[in-house]
């Protein structure tokens, strides 16, 4: 009877442990996981030293700017995620690797830099996309197609997907906008003539779930309501339908760079204006 207490005992405490882990070691986990499977598969890395300059350029700035900031080094790890990712979408001409450094720069610096009241705006990793395709399209692109479409790595990013967004509690994020972008995707069917299939082609690529996965939910760059995410999470597909619509290769990294800050800048706004009112009463 001991024996069977002390058991469920231990059954508890590593269910206890597991809900306490850092869902950032989740996402590092399955980002890590998906360039091993894509490197393997398909050798879209373009050589380890990209990756190896992406997380020096990253971890980095990182350490040196949060040490001038706040007198210390915080955890790397979200510089760590920061250095994969881009690693996984940035496709640079040619062999250079400067758009692979100047791009994890941006992505950490933005933090620190274009941040308003503590609150940093934009996507650390999608400003430093949209940003290297705005100034320098001729070095830059991000992969697509490169990844293939199987359903091998397909799934992987779905389930394991599904259960980090679920795990920390931003799987309607996800599920809004896959529901919004179907719906897009019927929209712009009818008003281009395409296939529907065509149209939703896109969601179907792991680049893109990536994307609806990790970059459309990062909690720090997100706003702070469930409903307000909702919301967010629909104005963004449909930003991004409006941009496919206009030809724009990019159009989802271009739709979060524009919604996101904007709907933090509206939150933060009526937040001051909420505890001016408090205030005053």
């Amino acid at each position: 009877m001991t024996e069977l207490a002390s058991t469920a005992s231990t059954t508890l405490s590593w269910k206890e442990r597991a809900r306490r882990i850092d869902p950032r070691y989740l996402i590092a986990f399955l980002i890590t996981l998906v360039l091993v499977l894509a490197q393997l598969r398909y050798h879209i890395v373009g050589g380890y030293e990209r990756l190896a300059v992406a997380l020096l350029a990253c971890t980095a700035t990182e350490a040196l700017l949060s040490w001038f900031d706040r007198g210390k080094v915080v955890n790397l790890q979200s510089a760590y995620i920061s250095g994969l990712s881009l690693t996984l979408l940035e496709k640079p001409q040619g062999a250079a690797l400067w758009p692979i450094a100047l791009g994890g720069w941006l992505a950490i610096s933005s933090k620190y830099v274009l941040r308003y009241r503590e609150n940093h705006l934009w996507n650390p990793t999608n400003f430093a996309i949209v940003t290297l395709l705005l100034v320098a399209p001729e070095h830059i692109s991000v992969l697509s197609h490169q990844w293939g479409n199987d359903l091998a790595t397909n799934l992987v990013i779905w389930v394991f997907g599904l259960v980090i967004a679920s795990r920390v509690r931003v799987l309607h994020i996800t599920l809004t906008y896959v529901a919004s972008f179907l719906f897009f995707s019927v929209l712009r069917a009818v008003v281009t003539g395409h296939p529907w299939a065509a149209e939703v082609a896109p969601i179907t690529g792991p680049m893109y779930q990536l994307y609806i996965f990790f970059m459309i939910t990062d909690p720090k760059t997100t706003v702070q309501t469930k409903r307000g995410q909702i919301l967010v999470a629909f104005l963004v597909a449909a930003a991004e339908a409006v941009f496919r619509l206009l030809q724009f290769v990019h159009a989802p990294y271009y739709a979060l760079f524009v919604v996101g800050p904007t709907a933090n800048l509206i939150e933060i706004y009526q937040a001051r204006r909420r505890a001016r009112g408090t205030a005053a009463a």
